[in-house]
């Protein structure tokens, strides 16, 4: 699998390719960088999976969960894409967000990837509000709309 190219300068954040005056070859640094803003901008990854996807096509962007195995291991938690055959691994960083389409809902990364979960609707009790339990279940249901909770 072949390594992402290094570039002796560098953006902070995400390693984007920085050009000096009077470089040769000046369209490798630039694509670089425009692949991997084009793919940072607005995040959207396929799902969260441990493994490598078998039939993997160009461009598919994937987060590595815990545990992974195979041509993933050692890159928990770093966003997998397909690029030229080969799998492209990008560390997140505190503050990123990504649109899960397996889900329909945002995840935040803040040293390991969150994600929301639909609250449990109280059961029980000695009295019952219904009025209340519609208006949970309403405001379920705009974070649902919003991508903010999955989808069930």
């Amino acid at each position: 699998m072949p390594d992402p190219i290094e570039f002796a300068s560098a953006s902070p954040r995400f390693a984007l390719p920085l050009l000096h005056a009077g470089q040769a070859q000046k369209e490798v640094f630039v694509n670089e960088a425009t692949m991997l803003t084009d793919l940072l901008l607005h995040c959207t990854v396929l799902g969260e999976t441990a493994t490598p996807a078998q039939n993997a096509q160009e461009n598919d962007t994937w987060i590595v969960a815990p545990g992974a195995t195979g041509e993933w291991a050692g890159h928990d938690a770093h966003i997998a894409v397909q690029r030229s055959g080969a799998w492209v691994f990008i560390p997140p960083r505190d503050g990123m967000r990504v649109f899960n389409r397996a889900s329909g809902a945002g995840m935040l990364f803040f040293g390991y990837w969150r994600k929301g979960s639909i609250p449990v609707e109280p059961l029980g009790g000695s009295s019952v509000d219904g009025e209340a339990r519609t208006a949970i279940n309403d405001l379920v249901s705009a974070l649902q709309a919003l991508g903010i909770l999955p989808m069930e």
